[in-house]
């Protein structure tokens, strides 16, 4: 089976591995033990992946908070910021087409007496910025918006979102989990208080991520989540994952050091994919071609013409998504296709591929082929 769905999860690279090895077993001290060695070295670990995470997005390294993942960090974002700031109000905005992770957070939120204030997005699946200007009260306190949607790739205009959001005195929370790795990232450039990190999206280890919360200009208060310990300057207590924390550094690294020669390998291949299919007729790319991810093409395919969809007949040799791998196990159409205007014929045809750097020009030609036999067309040079 030919792997194209690498914003469900990517493998770990080798290098990643070889650095966590050693916290298995040589290194296997608690990274709180302040009494030995064991302990000190762990923590001398940990501080080195702080400092690799913080170099990712231009950030300070006292500003990185080591969680599960981006759905943890999601929650102690969200949820942090709304009891920290029940003062000043309990208005939050969000979009319709955010992660599930951030639309259950605000719907949990809402049962506790929160308004939350959902924003449409245009054909192209991106926030119209006058709605928000317009969505603020005087009782708003946060905006969170997807720096990159997982199912479709396309990116929001976040420097502009910011700019909005402090006009009016609110923190700015960005679910940065597809596109970090992927693109240059500089917090203070974009204007973020709060986004999040996962390293399983980024050619590292599962089950560990960070929170990045911002210490000045404004400095952002949190209730945490977790309580036990004080770990990571009381916002997230807890034993520290110090194996995947080494490796959530080394994944950030290499992304760092590699990311014009894997977006630019990698967007080819995605270019090729769309200008081989795009012959089929009435085949749409579903959301905006200029601001999206390199890696992903979310495509609609016309049914066949023996009523069978395009998915049905290549899943057992390509791992593909309907949609979110989060939302998998629900057979609802895709939420993000659907509030972008398509039908749901249309979202439940629709296909999203998405790229990672062990895709090959094999894979994919093999992959455009296929499909386009299914219309009964052949391959053009």
């Amino acid at each position: 089976m030919v792997y194209l769905d690498y914003n469900a999860t990517t493998p770990v690279d080798a290098r990643v591995l070889a650095e966590m090895l050693p916290y298995f077993t040589e290194h296997f001290g608690n990274a709180s033990s302040n009494t030995h060695s064991f302990g000190w070295y762990a923590q001398g670990a940990i501080e080195k992946a702080r400092q690799q995470v913080a170099d990712l997005i231009n950030a300070e390294a006292n500003e990185i908070v080591f969680t599960s993942g981006s759905t943890e960090s999601i929650n102690t974002a969200i949820k942090g910021v709304y009891e920290a700031y029940q003062s000043k109000g309990n208005h939050i905005i969000t979009c319709k087409t955010e992660h599930k992770a951030v639309l259950d957070v605000c719907t949990y939120l809402e049962e506790k007496g929160a308004i939350v204030t959902y924003l449409n997005v245009d054909r192209e699946g991106r926030i119209d910025l006058e709605e928000l200007q317009n969505s603020f009260t005087n009782k708003t306190i946060l905006v969170c918006i997807m720096a990159a949607n997982n199912e479709t790739g396309v990116i929001q205009d976040l420097e502009k979102i910011s700019q909005i959001t402090h006009q009016h005195n609110a923190l700015f929370f960005s679910d940065t989990t597809q596109l970090a790795g992927k693109l240059s990232m500089d917090v203070n450039e974009m204007g973020l208080d709060l986004c999040c990190i996962s390293a399983h999206k980024l050619y590292g280890p599962k089950g560990v991520g960070a929170l990045y919360v911002r210490r000045k200009d404004p400095r952002v208060s949190l209730i945490p989540l977790l309580h036990g310990g004080g770990h990571e300057n009381n916002k997230r207590s807890g034993t520290l994952n110090v194996t995947g924390i080494v490796g959530l550094g080394k994944a950030c690294e290499l992304a760092k050091n590699n990311y014009w020669d894997n977006s630019a390998n990698v967007s080819k291949l995605r270019g090729y994919i769309e200008h081989q299919l795009l012959e089929i007729p009435d085949l749409r790319i579903n959301g905006s071609t200029r601001y999206r991810l390199y890696n992903t093409s979310n495509l609609y395919f016309p049914p066949l013409k023996n009523g069978n969809s395009v998915f049905s007949q290549i899943k057992t040799d390509y791992a593909v998504s309907l949609g979110s791998a989060c939302t998998s196990a629900h057979k609802e159409p895709s939420h993000v296709l659907q509030a972008m205007g398509l039908t749901k014929e249309e979202s439940e045809n629709s296909i999203r591929f998405s790229l990672g750097i062990q895709t090959t020009l094999e894979d994919i030609k093999k992959l455009t082929n296929r499909v386009l036999s299914l219309y009964n067309l052949n391959l053009s040079n």
